[in-house]
């Protein structure tokens, strides 16, 4: 009964994590001048944090992201570098913005809090989340995702301030990756994708988990597709943020098109096959006649030696021995994999996998990388608003909907350039378009927002404005109609405190008798919530 107490007081007594992320502190070796960046911080998170969640819907409980926070500081984080800019310093990090080694639980960076929480964000995580099974895609799809959570873990600081929202496009350190990683947030769900991102569980195959979730969903059709681009994509950014990994594939590519070539004439690769293992069980036959020989074993500790220079000479036949034992578990394994390859079944199966992997391998030779980037990113916005439309059409409650347009309105603004968002990509008008007016349309038909007049195209008109607002919480929107030098004007509040007007067109194209609003009175958008 003490137990269900105190858990019903945790739950209605606000956390001040200010404080305990001092408690934390206290047992770091942190200087005072990192100590008091991280404090900032966490002020300015907590502070900001709800304007977040309002704007995004989709996303990481406060609480607990909070927590999160607090506990990759204490459990993953030992020691923290600032240096200041153009300073001596600042030549370790070699004109990058900041160092993580995870390996010894710090990093080094500028003092900046944006920057501290991104490597706060990236300490915390595992490297590769998918399993090595996925060729190229393993590393490739980890850092879609890993890159992008980091990205999206640093914006309630970098985009709101307790008061307003607003999008610093030039502290996005992908705008690619965010973009993904935000598609990825709102078809899946941010739930689902910190589980995969946090997942301690080696047996669990998430991207297997993810394909089956996106083919529940939105049918597996939309989900080849998605799927099918997102592996592209995440390749081609790899190549552009990665440019090394390139020199890597192409001996990859060659090492693969030789082993294609050699299993094209099988009655051929399988004698070849057959040879090598009988060379195989000879020398592992070898190894054990050695092994269990002494007079042998030192026969072969001598001639070995003579052929060896002085600082790599071996110092006993007991570490010869453990070397043989470690040369003929390498000879297994070669065996182990031909006797695999002599299974008719399995050399089906890899000459499948080969030439798969060749085919990826292919993709990446690319001319204008900067080119294919756009068109990849064009054609996955037009399957994301594809699947939003599956979306739209099985929404049931107010609660969905609603969801539904705070979470659009979002997606419209996110970056796509330094000087342009999704909402003004040209390629995506028509697609942008459709899906707003599918909304609107549900909304109204649920009524949850407010029907002007019984003419969708007039709906489409006004209501499609509030997809365009940086106001923080949709639902508080009111609308006012205006005359003014012949034009109607729509008048935007947030709440009663006016945001902008937009100008909707000549009087003479509007019929006012029969709209449900009258000039000059404030109404809400947005009539049940």
């Amino acid at each position: 009964m003490e137990k269900k107490k105190e858990k019903f007081f945790e739950k209605i007594v606000k956390k001040n994590y200010n404080n305990q992320l001092e408690l934390v502190l206290e047992n770091k070796s942190f200087d005072e001048n990192t100590k008091s960046i991280l404090l900032s911080m966490m002020y300015k998170l907590e502070s900001a944090y709800s304007d977040y969640e309002t704007v995004k819907s989709n996303v990481m409980p406060k609480d607990n992201f909070l927590q999160m926070i607090i506990d990759v500081i204490n459990k993953d984080v030992e020691s923290i570098k600032i240096v200041k800019m153009r300073s001596k310093g600042a030549e370790v990090l070699e004109g990058k913005k900041f160092k993580v080694d995870k390996a010894n639980k710090e990093f080094i960076c500028y003092p900046v809090e944006r920057q501290i929480l991104y490597c706060i964000s990236k300490i915390s995580k595992n490297d590769i989340i998918l399993k090595d099974k996925y060729y190229v895609v393993d590393e490739a799809f980890s850092n879609l995702l890993l890159i992008g959570n980091n990205i999206n873990t640093v914006e309630a600081i970098r985009d709101f301030n307790g008061f307003s929202w607003d999008i610093v496009t030039k502290d996005i350190e992908s705008l690619e990756y965010n973009l993904i990683y935000q598609n990825l947030r709102i078809l899946i769900g941010a739930k689902f994708l910190n589980k995969w991102i946090y997942n301690k569980e080696i047996m669990l195959d998430y991207y297997d988990l993810f394909k089956s979730k996106l083919e529940e969903i939105y049918g597996k059709q939309m989900q080849k597709k998605l799927i099918e681009h997102l592996e592209k994509i995440a390749i081609l950014l790899e190549l552009k943020y990665n440019p090394e990994m390139t020199q890597k594939f192409q001996v990859d590519k060659s090492e693969i098109a030789d082993k294609l070539s050699k299993i094209q004439n099988k009655e051929e690769y399988i004698m070849q096959l057959t040879k090598d293992k009988k060379e195989l069980n000879k020398q592992i036959k070898n190894i054990d006649k050695t092994i269990n020989d002494k007079t042998l074993l030192q026969r072969e500790y001598f001639y070995r030696n003579e052929m060896l220079p002085l600082e790599k000479k071996i110092f006993s036949m007991r570490i010869l021995a453990q070397m043989l034992k470690e040369e003929r578990n390498q000879l297994e394994q070669k065996r182990k994999a031909i006797n695999e390859m002599l299974n008719p079944q399995q050399f089906v199966k890899v000459k499948k996998q080969l030439e798969e992997k060749y085919k990826i391998l292919n993709y990446m030779e690319v001319q204008d990388l900067e080119t294919r980037i756009i068109e990849e990113i064009i054609i996955i916005q037009e399957i994301f608003l594809e699947c939003y439309k599956i979306r739209i059409d099985n929404a049931k409650n107010k609660k969905e909907i609603i969801n539904l347009i705070t979470e659009l309105r979002y997606y419209l603004s996110i970056p796509v350039s330094k000087t342009k968002k999704i909402s003004q990509v040209s390629k995506l008008k028509n697609t942008l378009e459709e899906t707003i007016k599918m909304l609107i349309n549900k909304g109204i038909k649920s009524k949850i927002l407010i029907n002007i007049l019984n003419d969708s195209e007039i709906n489409y008109l006004v209501l499609k404005e509030i997809f365009n607002t940086k106001i923080i919480n949709l639902q508080g929107i009111n609308i006012n109609f205006k005359k003014e030098e012949g034009n109607l004007i729509l008048q935007i509040f947030d709440e009663n405190v006016f945001d902008k007007q937009v100008t909707l067109g000549n009087l003479a194209s509007f019929d006012l008798k029969d709209f449900s609003i009258k000039l000059n009175k404030n109404v809400k958008i947005f009539t049940s919530y």
